[in-house]
């Protein structure tokens, strides 16, 4: 082998080889990338869902304590209403409120779970764990922040009871904590009876959650790493085995693997496309339909719940946008026209939608095949042809209207015998179509539509100027697969 020649030969070697390892690594790269930041939100919405759960638990377990407490004192508070009750009843309401005391200063949950009373003015009646504050007024009484701790609790008990989060020390440890309270009013004694959990454990139960997420998220980027490491080891031999005369077959081997990506890629969009909308869609509409029959159930009944109806309504409201958001994925996924009715009625229905949206007044025009040519009216487009070309005027009016500050649109449509022939225009800014298309950071969409045409010996012609652009793709087409007229038109026959 001449010298000139084996140089000439590793050269292209070398880079067919860095052709191939740069893009596998830049892809682990933004795989690596992706997986992480997907992980990481994932992980927070996970901290997010089990805290929300975590402390609504414990909301659930504070309120039976507390039921539980003023249970226990029910004979004293109202011994008129437990005239059987076992426990003794004092003779004046002094004792009866002493004997409460005694017993709510007895029961505990844990060596930080207790019970606390307060008169409403903020004094304090029992307190097990720091019996100094018993016989205090903590009415002014403020946390590190400068919130006022009594003072939150009797508005909440005052509101007929609920839940505050405020600091206060930790009996088995001696320091400030956050602290979840639920407090209860006793209005017949002036008091305010309530309990809580120090969320100092919630905290360290979801940093050990979070710990576990960030390990996951660590060992798969490791493995991607190794994924990444083995993928390069392959090229490598690849590259060894490589030779000039191999370069054209994989060339074409390579070309007819991007079609099938974006062939696989299409028949995944139809697919993920008709799950929604017959099976998420139908299960939301069967949602909605027992919630209308709720709220009317409400309606039509004697004793109205005006805040259960609202309640319904505001449900149906959303459940409604919902389904409506779940049909605008499914149609941006794969319009079920487009399989239904064939491309005509698809690009009218995109263009139709796409004025609505933004404004623009975009026109759609078809040119129908000849009368002449019967026998080119046999069979519909291939479905290649279809997707390839909606994909494209997809492509072209989201670049009119991200783009081109284009007032007026036009799409045209024309079957011929030969071809199909699709025309986007506009009337905008214009652009460069040499640099766009010679630029890797510019021009990926319109280098997807010509290797897309490309893939069926299609050809993209585009000519810019302030004031007009045209965008003409040509599809080939045999003679028996031209369309019916109401196959391209969209009109039923």
């Amino acid at each position: 082998m001449p010298a000139p020649f084996f140089f000439a030969e590793r050269r292209l070697k070398t880079k067919i080889f860095l052709l191939a390892v740069v893009p596998f690594l830049a892809a682990i790269a933004g795989i690596g990338i992706g997986v992480r930041q997907q992980a990481t939100q994932l992980a927070q919405t996970q901290h997010a869902t089990m805290q929300s759960a975590y402390l609504s638990s414990k909301e659930i377990e504070l309120r039976h304590y507390v039921e539980l407490a003023t249970s226990a004192i029910a004979p004293l508070y109202a011994p008129e209403a437990n005239a059987s009750a076992a426990l003794p009843a004092p003779a004046d309401e002094a004792n009866r409120q002493l004997a409460a005391l005694a017993v709510l200063q007895k029961m505990d949950f844990g060596p930080d779970g207790y019970f606390f009373v307060y008169d409403m003015h903020g004094r304090s009646l029992m307190h097990p764990r720091e019996p100094a504050l018993v016989g205090q007024d903590l009415w002014n009484l403020r946390d590190p922040q400068g919130a006022l701790t009594i003072q939150q609790l009797i508005a909440a008990a005052q509101r007929g009871g609920g839940y505050v989060r405020y600091m206060w020390h930790r009996p088995s440890t001696g320091k400030l904590a956050p602290k979840l309270g639920y407090v209860v009013p006793l209005p017949r004694w002036g008091w305010m009876i309530g309990t809580g959990i120090y969320l100092d454990d919630v905290d360290s139960t979801l940093a050990h959650i979070d710990e576990r997420a960030s390990a996951n998220i660590e060992h798969t980027i490791q493995w991607l790493g190794v994924i990444a490491l083995a993928g390069v080891l392959v090229i490598a031999l690849g590259a060894l085995v490589l030779n000039v005369s191999e370069h054209r077959s994989t060339d074409a081997k390579l070309k007819r693997l991007a079609q099938q990506v974006v062939e696989s890629q299409e028949q995944e969009r139809a697919r993920l496309s008709r799950e929604l909308h017959d099976g998420i869609s139908q299960m939301l509409v069967s949602v909605k339909l027992l919630l209308e029959s709720a709220l009317a159930r409400f309606e039509r009944g004697e004793t109205r719940v005006p805040a259960a109806e609202a309640s319904l309504a505001t449900g149906l409201s959303r459940l409604s946008d919902t389904l409506r958001e779940v049909r605008s994925i499914s149609h941006a996924l794969r319009p079920s026209m487009l399989d239904d009715l064939g491309l005509g009625a698809a690009l009218e229905q995109l263009t139709r939608e796409l004025a609505e949206q933004t404004g623009i007044e975009i026109a759609f025009t078809q040119a129908a095949p000849k009368p002449a040519s019967r026998k080119a009216q046999a069979s519909a487009l291939p479905d290649a042809v279809n997707t390839v070309l909606f994909r494209i005027a997809q492509e072209a009016l989201t670049n009119i209207v991200r783009h081109a500050q284009a007032a007026r649109a036009a799409l045209t449509l024309e079957v011929a015998e030969s071809g199909v022939t699709l025309g986007i225009a506009d009337n905008g800014r214009g652009f460069d179509v040499a640099h766009a298309l010679a630029d890797p950071r510019a021009g990926l969409g319109l280098r997807n539509m010509r290797e897309r045409l490309e893939s069926l010996g299609g050809r993209l012609d585009i000519t810019s100027q302030p004031g007009h652009t045209l965008v003409t793709a040509w599809v080939p087409v045999a003679s028996n697969a031209a369309p019916k007229a109401a196959a391209v038109s969209g009109t039923p026959t």
